[in-house]
Order: C-alpha cells, then sequence, then structure tokens
C-alpha cells in the first residue's frame, strides 16, 4: 500500500511484538516516519527465545499457524528468507482425549533458528529504541508527547500514537486521553502462564516431541530441539495451564519448578525416571492470553489519532496479532492519504461497543 504521505507523518508504536512489527512495516512502505519503543531488550514481545549458556529454548509463543491469504504469504516471505521453516513434531495428548482434538494435518511454523527470529527480521530497517517503557501520553498542540520511565518527555512529538500492548498495559496510558478505549481496555482480562525451560544432559527417551496436556497443571510441553534450526542440547519447554499458573503467579521461581518439574514426571515413562535437569529457567508471563480473545481486528479513532492493535483483539494467536497490526496500519494509512479528516472515523463508536459486547 502507498499512500501520498507529504511531508511524511511521523508514528509512536508502543510495543515491539509481532502486531507493533506489522502496523509499523506497513507504514514505513507506505512513506510513514515511525518509531517503535519496546521496555525489553529486543524486538519479539511473546514469541520469545531463552538463549543461555550453551542452549536456548523458546518460552513464548510454541509455534504458529497460517491460514488467512495474506499472512500465508507473509510466512512465505520469512521462510524464504531463512527466518521460519515448517515443525512437524510426534505430537501426542496426554490426560482426557476429548478435550483436544488436534488437526493432523494442521501445518506448524517455527522461527528459525529461534522464535524470535522473524520478529528480528520484521524489525531489521526500523527505527526501534528498547529498554525504553512510555508510562503517560499526552496530546499537546504540536502532536502527542510520550514519557518514559527512563528518560522522562522524550524530545521529539508524533502525529499518531498506535500501542501494541496487553490491554492491562494499554488501559493506564490511554486514561485521560482515549476514554472510550481506555475503558474498554480495562474491561479485558488477560491471564498468566508460567513457563519452565529445562536442559538434560543426555536425550530423553519419550515417544513424542510435543503434547496438549488435559490433566494436572500443565497444559502444553515440547522437545525444542525437535524444531528445526536447533541446537542439539536436550531442551524441555513446559507450560502451566492458566488457572494453575493464575493461582501460582506470585509464586517464587524454585517452587514453580520444583512442582512442574515432578508434574512432567508423572506424566512420562522414562526408565530409569525422570532424570535431574542440570539447568533450568522458569518465566512468569503476565499477560500470556485474553480470557475471551476478540475477534476484532484492531481500533482506531481518527480524531485524537490514535489507535489499538494486538492479538487480544483479534483471536490470541500470532496470526491474529500480525494481521491485527497490518490492518491498523492500512486504516492510519488510509486515513491520512485519502482525507486528513478529524472525526473519530466511520464506525468507530459502534466498533467500540461492539468490542466491549463479546468480552
Amino acid at each position: 500500500m502507498q499512500a501520498n504521505v507529504n511531508p511524511p507523518q511521523h508514528a509512536a508504536v508502543v510495543g515491539a511484538g509481532i502486531a507493533g512489527l506489522s502496523c509499523a512495516t506497513l507504514l514505513q512502505s507506505a512513506g510513514f516516519a515511525v518509531s517503535v519503543f519496546d521496555k525489553s531488550r529486543g524486538p519479539s514481545g511473546r514469541m520469545s527465545t531463552w538463549r543461555g549458556d550453551g542452549w536456548q529454548c523458546d518460552h513464548g509463543a510454541q509455534y504458529f499457524t497460517a491460514r488467512q491469504p495474506d499472512f500465508r504469504a507473509e510466512v512465505a516471505r520469512w521462510q524464504h528468507a531463512g527466518v521460519a521453516a515448517s515443525w512437524r513434531p510426534r505430537l501426542h495428548i496426554l490426560g482426557d482425549p476429548s478435550a483436544h482434538v488436534p488437526d493432523p494435518d494442521l501445518e506448524r511454523f517455527v522461527g528459525l533458528p529461534r522464535m524470535s527470529a522473524p520478529c528480528r527480521f520484521l524489525a531489521d530497517g526500523l527505527d526501534i529504541e528498547v529498554g525504553t517503557t512510555i508510562r503517560q501520553l499526552q496530546r499537546r498542540a504540536d502532536g502527542w508527547h510520550l514519557r518514559s520511565a527512563e528518560r522522562g518527555w522524550l524530545e521529539r512529538s508524533f502525529d499518531v500514537v498506535l500501542l501494541a500492548l496487553p490491554a492491562p498495559q494499554a488501559a493506564p496510558l490511554l486514561s485521560g486521553v482515549a476514554a472510550d478505549l481506555a475503558v474498554l481496555a480495562g474491561q479485558v482480562v488477560m491471564r498468566g502462564a508460567w513457563a519452565l525451560m529445562l536442559r538434560f544432559s543426555a536425550p530423553l527417551e519419550l515417544p513424542f516431541d510435543a503434547a496438549f496436556v488435559n490433566s494436572g497443571p500443565l497444559r502444553w510441553i515440547a522437545r525444542d530441539n525437535s524444531k528445526p534450526g536447533r541446537g542439539a542440547a536436550e531442551t524441555w519447554l513446559l507450560h502451566a495451564n492458566a488457572a494453575w499458573s493464575e493461582a501460582h503467579m506470585e509464586d517464587d521461581a524454585d517452587r514453580v519448578s520444583t512442582i512442574l518439574q515432578q508434574a512432567f514426571a508423572d506424566l512420562v515413562s522414562v526408565t530409569g525416571g525422570l532424570p535431574e535437569a542440570p539447568a533450568w529457567v522458569a518465566h512468569r508471563w503476565r499477560y500470556a492470553d485474553g480470557a475471551t480473545p476478540l475477534n476484532h481486528s484492531c481500533l482506531w479513532h481518527a480524531g485524537s489519532r490514535i489507535g489499538l492493535c494486538g492479538d487480544w483483539l483479534n483471536g490470541g494467536k500470532v496470526e491474529g496479532a500480525w494481521l491485527s497490526g497490518r490492518e491498523l496500519g492500512e486504516r492510519v494509512a488510509a486515513h491520512f492519504c485519502d482525507h486528513g479528516a478529524t472525526s473519530a472515523g466511520p464506525g468507530f463508536a459502534a466498533d467500540v461497543r461492539e468490542a466491549q459486547r463479546r468480552l
């Protein structure tokens, strides 16, 4: 999409996960100047990979699927660039088999050589400021201003602010500057999740590489080194389910590790028992997914020049996040290209009401 933006409008995108990066790349290709801000050390959001001494493990999104044609084309572009590949694990169901019936024909993709690779690929060529936690938005005569926890008010102003954040993080930023969006984001319930990464000294003799778990505290386990492009170290990822994670969100990492490793041992049958993992790391995701993911793509308030995108607005998956960011970028570009109007935009109030109805 090529918009006639002259001089370039300057957009601030807060959040460098897949939604924010999708939005930012669309706007930059449309002629906008784009600045992306993220509190983490690098782009990826929940498409994250922990890297340690001689081993790594994807501890956020485990894989992604591609059903919609535009996203399928994007994944093909990632594959051509060598940053994504198909993953065909030996997949089992542990616990009640009727609780989850996987599609045997579903193609699963992962980042290559780690889950964060597609985000790094999208980030290449973008102006991204990491280690920058945006705490406040303010609309002034010359545009939007952003205050960070690390550096205070940033010197430059922006024509547009787009938030690609979990709803609980977006809500306080919207308070006082976009009441309707603040109320909506404040109503969204997002659930936490504990992730435990384990490195073993030798391969575990198990008949599967990944499993959906329908009993106990776990919901998913996977042999990370079964994914293409990974190293030889035997690494496993354990994801706790939402109910257990929420009940134990404030537990310390040692306790979480003990409980989840025991749950893993109870699930698998290994000759001689499950060996001790000489290295492990526990990670707490406070906002892993939405309790009720919306199917609303994104929200754009043209009058205020502020918008929202993210997986919580669009089905809760990697594909939904990418499509949400792209749709928001297209709406913003079309707004400036077509008319530069200052109204909220057609259907905005109805969009918010519909999103609230789905909660």
